[in-house]
């Protein structure tokens, strides 16, 4: 699933093509995603002009002049790109293609259908089902070493799970739990309590420079996802520990190995050399 670097970048790319443009018609070949599209999805979108693109977590937000946002959420192989309109036949999966009054098109595709849009009163969207429940942004002004300590003191589940947990720190995924851990040099087992204090300051500092680090390099591409200009993202290329299992670790002396356990039913990838 993409993570908060992979969508961070989608939004970079869209913004500047986006903003101040208009949707011209919305053209919607299967409404049937996670959620199915509103029967009106298209009428309230076309004629629409883009004021804002935004991203909260794993969600990004396209602020529309009608008062209403647009949120989408890529789910499991969800893409969502730019192209030249009428510049090819529609491709298998292609779900959802927005015109732009450019010429361009931006295209939702899908092949699980686990993505889905949501249109929503723009003043509410701190209320709405799919966003209330968020943390906050690891890369945004109310995210450091006291709240995220705060958050953890007396929890007795492992790091790696709480990080995951997005009503703790929204946005980050198994990737960048897994290459943030190993940035602090703190082991996935330890309990959330035993990080809070001097380890959550640490580890803080590690997930906002490996998340920015992942979006300086276009996120990661391990399966579906792409850029918003279509090409590839290459943050895998510098995984320290993520699906490196069996593998020396990048600084521990010769004989230690990335391990691979599982947790809550993920992987976790780890040297426990280094992390403790």
């Amino acid at each position: 699933m993409p993570e908060l670097p992979e969508i961070e970048t989608i939004r970079r790319g869209l913004a500047p093509r986006l903003i101040g443009r208009r949707i011209t018609a919305v053209t919607v070949r299967r409404g049937d995603l996670r959620r199915p599209l509103a029967r009106d999805f298209a009428r309230r979108l076309a004629g629409r002009a883009v004021i804002e693109v935004a991203r909260r977590a794993k969600y990004l937000l396209i602020g529309l002049d009608s008062g209403e946002t647009l949120i989408a959420h890529l789910g499991m192989s969800g893409r969502l790109y730019l192209r030249p309109g009428g510049t090819c036949a529609a491709q298998p999966h292609e779900h959802v293609v927005f015109a732009i009054d450019d010429g361009s098109e931006v295209v939702f595709n899908d092949a699980r259908r686990f993505g889905l849009f949501d249109l929503a009163p723009s003043r509410a969207l701190a209320r709405h089902p799919l966003l209330r429940h968020l943390g906050p942004d690891p890369l945004g002004p109310d995210f450091d070493a006291e709240v995220l300590s705060a958050a953890l003191c007396g929890r007795r589940a492992p790091i790696k799970a709480l990080l995951l947990d997005q009503r703790l720190v929204a946005g980050i995924g198994n990737i960048y739990a897994c290459e943030s851990l190993y940035r602090a040099g703190i082991s996935p087992r330890r309990s959330g309590a035993g990080v809070a204090g001097v380890r959550a300051a640490r580890l803080a500092a590690a997930i906002g420079a490996v998340l920015e680090e992942a979006i300086a390099a276009g996120g990661s591409s391990l399966r579906d996802y792409v850029q918003a200009n279509g090409e590839l993202g290459y943050f895998q290329h510098n995984f320290s520990v993520y699906d490196r299992a069996g593998e020396a670790c990048p600084r521990a002396a010769r004989g230690h190995i990335v391990r691979r356990i599982v947790q809550s039913n993920r992987s976790t990838f780890y040297c426990p050399a280094c992390q403790r």
